[in-house]
């Protein structure tokens, strides 16, 4: 159980990558300060210069199609295009200054993965971990999984719109959970980090409202 504060504040991340699903490296990295209720006092969008100018490297990015709508995005200053280590500071500064002690995303192991990978590819392993020291990783999937396991209406939701795995499971994707939240069967997630980040906010809102007490560290 974690001893909550109701005036704490956490950070929600997310990345889209390239590379391969085992070794992802980030070229986008999204994030944003936010409270137990979903409220968002900070937000940034970052796109990572070394990763996204290398054009070889960009080759293998999942979602390639984008590419030109980042550019437009820079341009217009939506998002803005940084070295990873000016990402990180902005980061932890971030977290300072909102006192934050905790940082949250969805399928968090993934997130944390190309973020650690991506500072090392970068800094030849000179610096190896990204998030600030005793920052508590928090997943929202395994929350997800916590809370809505057993929940009868998010299984006939999951089984009537057939979101169901390979193996005939429900469904605890962010693009799933948002759908049963806001009840709209066809959303569909922009797969950008910030935009990325402001469902999973809420995501993480609805299950602490369901679930006060529910402590959702990645590990341990």
């Amino acid at each position: 159980m974690y001893d909550f504060d109701i005036f704490e504040r956490f950070i929600v991340v997310d990345t889209e990558t390239t590379n391969t699903l085992d070794e992802p490296i980030c070229y986008d990295v999204g994030f944003a300060v936010v409270d137990r209720f979903g409220a968002v006092y900070e937000k940034f969008s970052f796109v990572v210069a070394e990763v996204f100018l290398d054009r070889e490297l960009m080759s293998y990015a999942y979602y390639a199609d984008k590419i030109e709508q980042y550019w437009q995005d820079i341009k217009a200053g939506r998002r803005k295009l940084a070295k990873f280590s000016t990402i990180r500071r902005v980061f932890a500064d971030a977290c300072k200054r909102n006192q934050v002690k905790v940082v949250l995303a969805h399928n968090a192991r993934f997130d944390n993965r190309s973020l650690n990978l991506t500072q090392r590819y970068l800094t030849a392993s000179k610096y190896r971990y990204f998030f600030p020291f005793g920052l508590q990783v928090w997943d929202t999937l395994k929350m997800s999984r916590e809370v809505l396991k057993n929940d009868d209406d998010y299984g006939a939701f999951c089984y009537n719109n057939d979101f169901l795995t390979q193996r005939l499971c429900k469904q605890f994707t962010a693009e799933v959970l948002f759908r049963f939240i806001i009840g709209e069967i066809d959303f569909e997630e922009s797969h950008t980090g910030l935009e990325d980040v402001l469902i999973e906010k809420e995501i993480f809102a609805y299950l602490m409202w369901r679930k006060p007490e529910i402590c959702g560290k990645l590990w341990g």
